[in-house]
């Protein structure tokens, strides 16, 4: 596990120190550095970081409401194993939201928009020729909250928000990082095309390429059974 450094509790406010404590080991659970099943002590990760137990057991509340940890009994928090349901149900959601954004991107994005959306494809291009995992699930997550924003739609964020970070976890399970890159610049033509309806074909394809890859890491299988 990755050491970090003390947060210096004393000269930030309790809620600041939670913050940086969830961030820290929501990161450490998308990058795999956390794997499912470890288990989060109280006393030892707030030795690691430098503070109090109060901000790491509320840290480890928040990720038990986002989904990434549960506890096992009242004593024992482990990281969540994902199920098949679980992959299958986030996918579903991805599916409906992210096609439906895809569309309105093509309808409304501005020349600034898809040059910035050019420029994470450079990136990310750059990423997977050095093979950089946490570098490629960043960049990536960082196109797609690109395209949620061309959407225009605040409504369509704020229902991803919650499941964001679960979803950052899912994409970290797909490596297959050149085939990923293509889907990305498919889906970037299709948006540029102005068409929407080119780009909502687009995003499905990618969405349920993306659900394959995920769930032959994950399980073995080509589709995730529903439990």
């Amino acid at each position: 596990m990755t050491k970090i450094e003390p947060l210096g509790a004393e000269r930030e406010p309790l809620g600041a120190v939670r913050e940086r404590v969830l961030a820290a080991l929501r990161q450490e659970i998308i990058a795999g550095r956390l794997r499912p099943g470890d288990r989060l002590v109280e006393r030892e990760l707030a030795e690691r970081f430098g503070v109090s137990r109060v901000p790491v057991r509320e840290a480890i509340r928040a990720l038990v409401a986002e989904g990434f940890v549960h506890f096992e009994t009242p004593r024992r928090t482990v990281v969540r194993r994902l199920t098949p349901t679980d992959v299958a149900e986030l996918f579903e959601l991805r599916e409906a939201l992210e096609v439906y954004a895809a569309g309105l991107a093509a309808a409304r994005a501005t020349p600034r928009d898809l040059a910035e959306l050019a420029d994470l494809l450079e990136r990310a291009a750059t990423a997977t020729r050095a093979d950089d995992a946490e570098a490629i699930t960043d960049i990536n997550t960082r196109f797609h909250d690109r395209i949620l924003a061309m959407a225009g739609n605040s409504l369509l964020i704020s229902v991803m928000e919650p499941v964001d970070g679960r979803l950052r976890w899912l994409t970290r399970q797909n490596e297959e990082w050149p085939q990923l890159l293509t889907e990305h610049h498919e889906l970037y033509e299709s948006i540029a095309s102005g068409d929407p309806e080119r780009a909502r074909v687009h995003a499905l394809a990618h969405v349920q390429a993306n659900y394959r890859s995920t769930v032959r890491h994950l399980f073995g299988e080509t589709e995730a059974p529903r439990a």
